[in-house]
């Protein structure tokens, strides 16, 4: 019997070592296996940021290259026609106030130049209201230095307009007692008014006054016989117009580190800004606090009969007629949509981002490349920008007095005869950002506050950082506007950046899309945006694709160009190194060009467009030819390429799963 147990242990004994062996075989090989597939993982899907920007994306390359058919069209701005210069002896001189951001300002000192031409007299250089000293911005600067080259300005433009920096010395104090004529024209002002209205007044007081409010001072089109002051615009907005050395700098050293890595990326312009999203009466399309601040703009600007609208519309049906911006989350799907990859290199601009960095998460979370201008620059190369300032005292937050118990046993005491309710609970803590910026006087008061002098000041920083953002759009290889021609009639910055790539490298992909046509292909899978059918997927490429050509100047010209000429530039300020055939060219009903109509351009140009083909030519295909090639590929490969596509998500791609 004891020798029967004995054995007994030792079987047990020898199991259980076993056992033990085969777990720890079992477990090395887990580990193994795991460590393996976590570096796998971790190299071919999770690479760190710098792999990323490194790796090139070989299938899509068709998505960056430039579209073809309008290669032909060359900047061209020359006057054609006799085109006197301007005389020291003329009918006086005019001074301007411009109020309102980057864009307005840039829109209004082309008309001002413009308007000085017709009228024959001598531009004082224009007061830019947002970097005035009284702003707190950097003595080094003055006004208009703020932004632009004055010295630059002056010396292109000497063949059109005599520019001073200043008024005589003898007029400066009539100035200041207000003894001179003041105007205030709209952006729609015709050029009939200054010829019948100001200019008497002009002759006869010698100065004139401008106040400028709405981007303008001058109407978009202009009468057939006044083609040399559209071409003048054109010379001001796209030459004489110079951001200073420090704002081109830097923006140049943005655009080297975005293309550091060898590959092309894309500009996005969201367009939130609040006046725009208060003027359509987009408010619904936010939440919570961003709704009221957008609702409370909007019946500031129907009290000032900016606009005569009810304050209470809905904001979807805005949204479905194109009125309202199209969101990050949408534009990422559109991007996917297209093609682009999620390894695609994305710059963020715009200095007003209205609804913060929340609004950005989906597209961040479907390209993780997205970067702005915090993310190029170092702290340090912005205050640089900004030049040395006089310290502003901070905005100290400080909590309420704290009452006695004297006090409140007095209250108490005065409330009143019994039966009296209890007491209230003590307060919640308030926290500091409750009681500071949108969240206090919303909270607290029904008018929004003045301004603060470091508000003040950070509006005029906005300048500088809409600035750096527009050297960095125009550069960029594909420009993808959030927001343009809304309608308004207000510039925008999406609009001036189309013009100028239009006009400098009419080429380049530009998507001009139309925003209620998109509107109608979310609203057919807006329940399941994140996964589109492939029928709904090839109809968005077609739209996008084609309005990077012909279809999409035709939309601008008819949209865009009444309302602000620099947007569509054409065919005023092109030429073409070939002729195009007349069966092409399109007019509207009043005889305009809306596709085509550009004088052919000289040898000059034509030779130096010859060269720059050569070194260009690499063989490369069209966008129309790509897209073809897209739409006919099989049913199997495009589901390898969604099996391909879904691989390559991350874990926020569809926020249901």
């Amino acid at each position: 019997m004891v020798v029967f147990r004995s054995r007994i242990k030792w079987i047990a004994l020898l199991v259980l070592i076993l056992s033990v062996g085969s777990l720890v075989v079992h477990l090395s090989i887990t580990k193994s296996s795991g460590v393996q597939l976590a570096s796998y993982a971790r190299d071919s899907l999770w690479q760190d940021f710098d792999s990323l920007l490194g790796a090139k994306d070989f299938k899509n390359k068709h998505l960056w290259r430039p579209v073809k058919a309008l290669e032909t069209l060359q900047p061209y701005a020359n006057p054609r026609t006799s085109y006197p210069a301007p005389s020291s002896k003329n009918n006086g001189f005019i001074y301007a106030k411009i109020f309102g951001g980057f864009d307005k300002i840039r829109s209004s000192i082309c008309d001002l130049v413009t308007i000085s031409r017709l009228l024959n007299a001598t531009l004082i250089i224009p007061e830019l209201q947002e970097s005035l000293r009284s702003k707190g911005i950097s003595n080094k600067f003055k006004s208009f230095s703020y932004l632009y080259d004055e010295e630059q300005f002056i010396s292109f433009l000497k063949n059109d307009v005599i520019i001073a920096k200043a008024l005589p010395e003898s007029l400066k104090a009539a100035r200041k007692r207000n003894e001179f004529p003041l105007f205030k024209p709209k952006n729609s002002a015709s050029p009939n008014y200054y010829l019948e209205d100001v200019l008497p007044k002009l002759k006869k007081a010698n100065v004139i006054g401008l106040i400028i409010y709405d981007g303008g001072c001058l109407q978009s089109t202009l009468p057939a016989s006044m083609l040399e002051l559209q071409r003048l615009r054109c010379r001001v907005a796209f030459h004489a117009l110079q951001l200073r050395s420090e704002i081109q700098v830097l923006g140049k050293k943005m655009v080297d580190r975005l293309r550091k890595s060898g590959q092309p990326f894309l500009a996005y312009h969201p367009g939130l800004v609040r006046d725009k999203l208060a003027y359509h009466g987009c408010a619904e399309l936010f939440q919570d606090l961003h709704s009221e601040l957008i609702q409370y703009r909007r019946a500031q600007m129907i009290k000032q009969k900016f606009i005569s609208e009810e304050l209470i519309v809905d904001s979807r049906v805005r949204r479905d007629k194109g009125l309202c911006p199209l969101m990050p989350e949408e534009v990422g799907i559109l991007l996917k949509a297209l093609g682009y990859s999620q390894k695609a290199i994305i710059y963020l601009a715009g200095s007003e981002m209205f609804g913060g960095q929340r609004v950005l998460i989906p597209l961040r979370a479907m390209f993780p490349n997205s970067v702005d201008r915090t993310s190029l620059c170092s702290t340090e190369e912005l205050s640089e920008l900004v030049g040395p300032e006089t310290p502003l005292p901070e905005n100290t937050f400080e909590m309420p007095p704290r009452k006695s118990d004297k006090q409140l046993q007095e209250e108490w005491n005065k409330a009143g005869t019994r039966p009296r309710p209890l007491p209230p609970p003590p307060d919640r803590p308030i926290y500091q950002h409750e009681k500071e910026g949108w969240y206090g006087w919303l909270t607290e008061n029904d008018t929004e506050p003045t301004p603060s002098p470091m508000d003040l000041r950070n509006q005029a920083h906005r300048l500088l950082w809409d600035a750096l953002d527009f050297v960095v759009s125009v550069e960029a290889d594909v420009f993808f506007p959030g927001f343009n021609n809304d309608g308004s009639g207000l510039p925008d910055f999406s609009s001036l950046v189309m013009g100028q790539r239009l006009y400098e490298r009419p080429s380049s992909r530009t998507y001009r899309l139309d925003r209620k046509v998109i509107q109608e292909f979310f609203n057919i899978t807006r329940e399941d945006m994140y996964h589109p059918n492939r029928n709904w997927t090839v109809h968005v490429r077609k739209h996008l694709n084609s309005s990077l050509g012909e279809s999409g100047l035709i939309r601008q010209s008819m949209l865009s160009k009444p309302r602000l000429f620099l947007s569509h530039p054409l065919p005023e300020c092109s030429c073409r190194t070939s002729p195009l055939e007349d069966s092409r060219q399109i007019r509207s009903d009043d005889g305009r060009f809306l596709y085509g109509g550009e004088d052919e351009c000289p040898k000059w140009i034509k030779s130096a467009g010859v060269e720059k083909s050569k070194t260009d030519d690499s063989d490369q295909p069209d966008y129309e030819h790509d897209l073809l090639t897209e739409q006919s590929e099989t049913e199997e490969e495009f589901a390898k390429s969604k099996v391909a596509s879904a691989f390559d998500q991350d874990e926020e791609w569809d926020p249901n799963d």
